[in-house]
């Protein structure tokens, strides 16, 4: 009985330091391995052995990409406007020894200097280029980023600048500008589309855009228009009016003796 004991025990303790040798990394990871307290080597994808006891395996970590979601940040703009900006940050570990041995909390410090960054490129900036420069802000950023990661092992793959919302205030001013610069607009539109039609007309009746003449010609058409659309109008009205001071009143602002249309004047001269 002695003598089986004596026979299972080490080929107990032999499969037991067989087994616990044996490290298995699967793909897309890997591992660091100390040896008596100091690094030894790093363990790739795909079977591995150690030394049991004096050897442990001190981190597993994935060398895939990974996202970081920065939550909004208040920052404040090179014209001292308050805004409140988020981004997205994708990183991977190319070096896993420098990102277990160089720092401590690897993703917390990359969301700190994300955040630090980002604050810091706003405040290089007008509110206006906030807004028009956001592909610059990512550059800028994962250049930075990638620089700054670069001893901890980190390669930062792309940033990107999600929201960037300034308070109420801001916006309701903004609008306010960007509604009156369209009605503007449209006003120009509207003098310049009548003072086409001016000329047009002052073509079509053969004469100066500034004599009297066309000048009544306009009034007499302002004052046609606008009993059109009074009798147009859904409201009832009354009005009483001399015909005969109305015929005289067209008479006198559309005169034959003013007007000289198609190269005649009113004295019948060819």
């Amino acid at each position: 009985m002695n003598s089986f004991l004596s026979l299972l025990i080490p080929i107990a303790v032999a499969i037991g330091y067989a087994i616990s040798s044996v490290k298995i990394i699967n793909e897309g990871n890997e591992a660091l391995v100390e040896r008596v307290g100091k690094f030894h080597k790093k363990l790739k994808p795909g079977l591995n052995y150690i030394v049991p006891i004096i050897e442990t395996v001190v981190v597993r970590e994935t060398t895939r990409e990974r996202v970081i979601d920065i939550q909004p940040q208040n920052a404040i703009t090179k014209d001292n406007v308050s805004l409140q900006a988020d981004a997205v940050v994708y990183w991977r570990i190319f070096d896993l020894e420098k990102a277990y041995y160089e720092v401590d909390d690897l993703q917390s410090a990359i969301s700190n200097l994300v955040v630090t960054t980002l604050r810091s490129e706003i405040g290089q900036m007008q509110l206006e280029e906030t807004y028009s420069s956001r592909n610059e802000i990512n550059q800028k950023l994962l250049h930075q980023l990638d620089e700054a990661t670069d001893s901890w092992g980190v390669k930062v793959t792309r940033v990107e600048v999600q929201e960037i919302t300034p308070p109420k205030t801001i916006i309701e001013s903004l609008e306010l500008e960007r509604a009156a610069e369209s009605k503007k607009r449209a006003d120009i539109a509207e003098t310049e589309g009548k003072v086409q039609s001016i000329q047009m007309l002052s073509q079509a009746l053969r004469v100066d855009p500034g004599s009297p003449a066309f000048l009544q010609f306009l009034i007499a058409q302002r004052y046609v228009d606008a009993n059109e659309k009074l009798g147009n109008s859904p409201n009832s009205k009354v009005l009483f009016m001399d015909p005969k001071a109305l015929s005289e009143a067209l008479t006198d602002l559309i005169s034959p003796e003013d007007v000289n249309v198609g190269g005649h004047d009113g004295n019948g001269a060819g």
